[in-house]
């Protein structure tokens, strides 16, 4: 019997080796299929667009602002590729730039001229189309955060000042005292900014200063396509170094600052917000692709570097589509940016190629 059972296993091993040697290795048009039928997924940041020089970064600041969009966007990546949403990762890399003093958003937010933190966000959902914004907020430690609730606890779009605040103790979220928003260097910008401001009105010459239109650029922003086909975009800022009356740029302003829509793209812009108000620059990109036919880096090339400089503004945007591709556009010297893909391609940038 045991002579039997050897004989059989013997036959069967032969067997399993000869349907082995006869089956094809894949070819290289074969591993391409299956890799297009994987889910696509990706995600792109910016850390605000302006005059930046790498004269003017020391090498530890830049290693510093490289360390932190990447530690940012490997965030958002890692949500994506365990199958989250793209809003969560919207969310979560946006988290990661507004704990840092690096950028104008949140813990390093820009003081106005009263001397106060005033925090602008905005969320979009590519799937459904809802969105959130909150502006004037002085006491929530993430706003995009709070911008989110809006779009999913509330019937409003926008909410603003104490009434966003209310609110955003009612739906739990951390509440912080103002001064939790104070950086030194910052506080040194707005110092520096009214010595321009008043040297600017007591010269009867004509006055030109390069780094007042500065003083109306850097926001954070993300965008995001999930594994299931979803877009989502946020972005949050301090707005303007010395900003006056409650001034608000274009940060928490659907379709200017934000969009998000499923059947096109997701974008998130820095730059001078009045112009991209105006412009409707994050709607329009999204415009020129469903109803013009424009790729995504087309739309964004026709908006930044035309229409945009044509009103007379400047900065940037970044973007992704719904088959994966990105646009990180932009008309100034630098913008801090990232990307990276469902392979896990990582791409920074800070100044101008």
């Amino acid at each position: 019997m045991k002579k039997v059972l050897y004989l059989f296993s013997i036959v069967l091993l032969m067997a399993c080796n000869e349907n082995t040697s006869q089956q094809k290795p894949a070819t290289s048009s074969e591993i391409k299929k299956e890799q297009d039928t994987l889910p696509n997924f990706g995600i792109v940041i910016h850390g605000g667009a302006g005059t930046i020089l790498k004269e003017n970064l020391s090498d530890s600041l830049e290693q510093a602002y490289q360390e932190k969009l990447e530690e940012a966007i490997r965030t958002g990546h890692e949500i994506l590729a365990n199958g989250g949403t793209a809003l969560e990762a919207v969310q979560r890399t946006i988290n990661v730039m507004e704990d840092s003093p690096l950028f104008n958003s949140a813990k390093g937010a820009v003081f106005t001229n009263e001397g106060k933190n005033e925090l602008d966000a905005s969320i979009m959902d590519g799937k459904t189309q809802n969105a959130g914004a909150i502006s004037g907020v002085t006491n929530v430690k993430n706003p995009i955060n709070l911008a989110f609730e809006v779009m999913e606890n509330s019937e409003h779009v926008m909410l603003s000042g104490k009434g966003a605040e209310k609110f955003a103790e009612e739906q739990g979220l951390e509440i912080v005292d103002p001064s939790y928003f104070y950086t030194e260097n910052r506080f040194k910008a707005l110092e520096q900014a009214k010595e321009r401001e008043t040297k600017k009105k007591d010269s009867s010459m004509a006055f030109y200063d390069p780094y007042i239109k500065n003083e109306k650029f850097g926001t954070v922003g993300c965008a995001a396509l999930d594994k299931d086909g979803n877009l989502a975009a946020g972005t949050s800022t301090g707005g303007m170094t010395n900003k006056k009356y409650n001034r608000i740029g274009d940060a928490p302003i659907i379709g200017a600052g934000t969009y998000a829509n499923n059947k096109t793209c997701a974008v998130s812009s820095t730059g001078w917000g009045e112009f991209f108000i105006r412009g409707v620059v994050a709607y329009d990109i999204s415009a020129l692709m469903e109803y013009k036919g424009l790729s995504l880096q087309e739309a964004a090339s026709e908006v930044i570097q035309k229409k945009v400089p044509a009103l007379g503004g400047d900065g940037g945007i970044i973007a992704i589509d719904h088959e994966g591709n990105v646009a990180m556009e932009f008309n100034t010297s630098g913008m801090y940016r990232a990307s990276m893909n469902g392979n896990g391609d990582l791409k920074i940038g800070i100044y101008k190629d």
